[in-house]
């Protein structure tokens, strides 16, 4: 980075149904957003992905974990610095933890 040119802002997603998310600068609220909002940035690197596991209704974070999981076994997984879960469901949680952990993304259990 060039003298007097600013730090690019961070790319910081979020897919949840209900919390605001403040720090996040886009917010998927259901499972077909949230994988259009990875898609859109395929090509770019993601700082930070927060993950909700119950989306509403029948609705999951699991079509977006498979849509990851999917990426990293053909080779090209999404570049992304810390996937953060959160869910007032434990076992859904673990659940989407250890399987991106599987892949080898960088995983943390949080609270939002």
């Amino acid at each position: 980075m060039k003298e007097g040119q600013a730090a690019p802002t961070p790319v910081i997603l979020g897919i949840d149904d209900l919390r605001a998310l403040p720090r996040a600068t886009r917010i998927a609220r259901t499972s077909r957003e949230g994988i259009q909002l990875l898609e859109e940035h395929r090509d770019g690197f993601i700082d930070e992905l927060w993950l909700d596991h119950d989306l509403g209704g029948d609705d999951s974070i699991l079509p977006v974990v498979t849509l990851m999981e999917e990426a990293a076994f053909s080779g090209r997984p999404f570049r992304i610095g810390t996937v953060y879960v959160h869910s007032a469901n434990p076992i859904g949680a673990e659940t989407v933890v250890r399987s991106l952990t599987h892949w080898a993304y960088r995983v943390r259990r949080a609270t939002a």
